[in-house]
């Protein structure tokens, strides 16, 4: 493994990891910001009836009822300790034993959504979401070379409106306010155990995109919406501490630093197409989503420190794939007070083997939820819901790897949890 890519890996893929965690990618995402959407495993957008419709499809608040409407929720995510077994290759070229596996992670994510009355044809709303936050930790070398520790957390504010054309077209949009805030370590030996470098890196970034949405309602029971969320480039910048007892192309290091660094990289646009059909006592939504990650091609990590920029800054490819998500949500209108909700999707990882690194060592995935909404009263409902993420195993092998990983990562995925209530006034 060079030691001009570690520090990029570094900060740059804690960004991505967690930007796919919250953007509708594979990768941990965490699409679901709300009960109905947790339950429904996020096949949530033509459907929407709550707060959260904010957020997900503003299209249509226009064709919910008059008045204000209120929802908050908490989330506890639970990620497993992801097993590696197989080898890594040293900095000399020869495959190293590097079986491993990360450390567990906790999390508690809150979440809220408003919708404000209706002014004509217009209607106002807000969420304020954390669709990422999450992290990974590795026990062993090497894994602790490049991903000793990677948090990093992002909230999203996004405002938004809808204007309806009347009871068949509405559209929606609004402004995405991103802010990201990371730590990340990693902590390098050579073969003998002797010490190579030692880093720590800490950043923020506030950046901005937009969603859009349009939905069509050819009769009561039938929606048909298309939303799509734009790019964000989450433009980190911070400072990088460390030190490290390398050369390279005649530069000699310095055995510590502290200098600013920054690095731009892509949060993807998403394209989804939803249809939702009410049958009575049940409603039926599908959902594709089209995540463009083929945006994020290389990792180019930035210091103002020529000498650690000389050692750290080559360029990295990464040459991720656009994805495909399917999502089927059933909600079951038990009585007037109890509706039960369950989920299913199947998410596709957007990293090749190639570029496949232990901050993210993602697959495919299935997602499998569960969850109910209760009606206490006309104004005021409570629910919960249940999903788990089910990672596939996945196999690497070097070449073509470029990182030298050869083995078999297992087990990971995910568990949430959510509660939350929704009130109308």
């Amino acid at each position: 493994m060079q030691k001009s890519s570690v520090a990029k890996w570094m900060m740059a893929s804690a960004v991505l990891s967690v930007a796919a965690a919250s953007l509708q990618a594979s990768a941990y995402k965490l699409p679901e910001q709300s009960v109905r959407s947790m339950a429904l495993s996020a096949a949530y957008v033509a459907g929407t009836v709550g707060a959260d419709t904010n957020y997900y499809n503003p299209a249509n608040m226009g064709w919910m009822d008059e008045g204000h409407w209120v929802e908050g929720a908490l989330t506890v995510i639970h990620l497993p300790s992801i097993e590696f077994t197989g080898t890594v290759d040293s900095v000399a070229g020869t495959p190293l034993p590097a079986d491993s596996q990360s450390k567990t992670e906790d999390f508690l994510v809150p979440t809220f959504h408003y919708v404000g009355p209706k002014f004509g044809n217009w209607r106002f709303g807000v969420s304020a979401v954390a669709p990422g936050g999450l992290s990974k930790r590795w026990r062993d070398q090497p894994q602790r070379s490049t991903a000793e520790e990677f948090t990093l957390s992002i909230i999203e504010v996004n405002p938004a409106f809808s204007y309806t054309f009347n009871d068949q077209w509405s559209m929606g949009g609004g402004v995405r306010v991103v802010y990201t805030d990371g730590t990340v370590r990693a902590y390098g030996v050579d073969n003998l155990g002797n010490f190579l470098y030692a880093e720590n890196l800490e950043g923020d970034s506030f950046d901005f995109g937009y969603n859009l949405a349009l939905s069509y309602r050819p009769q009561k029971e039938t929606v048909l919406s298309v939303t799509y969320r734009s790019n964000v480039d989450l433009t980190v910048e911070g400072t990088a501490k460390g030190g490290f007892s390398i050369s390279k192309g005649g530069v000699t290091a310095q055995p510590w630093f502290d200098t600013d660094a920054d690095v731009s990289v892509p949060l993807p646009a998403t394209l989804a197409v939803a249809a939702a059909h009410d049958f009575g006592r049940v409603k039926l939504e599908v959902v594709y989503e089209r995540t463009y990650w083929s945006e994020y091609e290389k990792l180019d990590f930035n210091f103002d420190d020529p000498n650690v920029d000389a050692l750290f800054g080559t360029p990295v490819d990464k040459d991720w794939d656009d994805t495909n998500t399917f999502r089927v949500g059933l909600t079951w209108h038990v009585d007037s007070k109890w509706d039960m909700m369950f989920g299913y999707g199947w998410d596709e990882t957007p990293i090749p083997e190639k570029t496949l690194a232990f901050e993210l060592p993602d697959s495919d995935a299935q997602i499998f939820s569960v969850g109910a909404m209760i009606q206490i009263s006309k104004q005021l409902e409570a629910g919960f819901g249940l999903l788990y993420d089910s990672k596939k195993k996945r196999s690497v092998s070097s070449p073509p790897n470029e990182n030298g990983i050869d083995g078999t990562f297992d087990k990971g995925g995910a568990y949430l949890a959510t509660v939350g209530m929704g009130y109308r006034f």
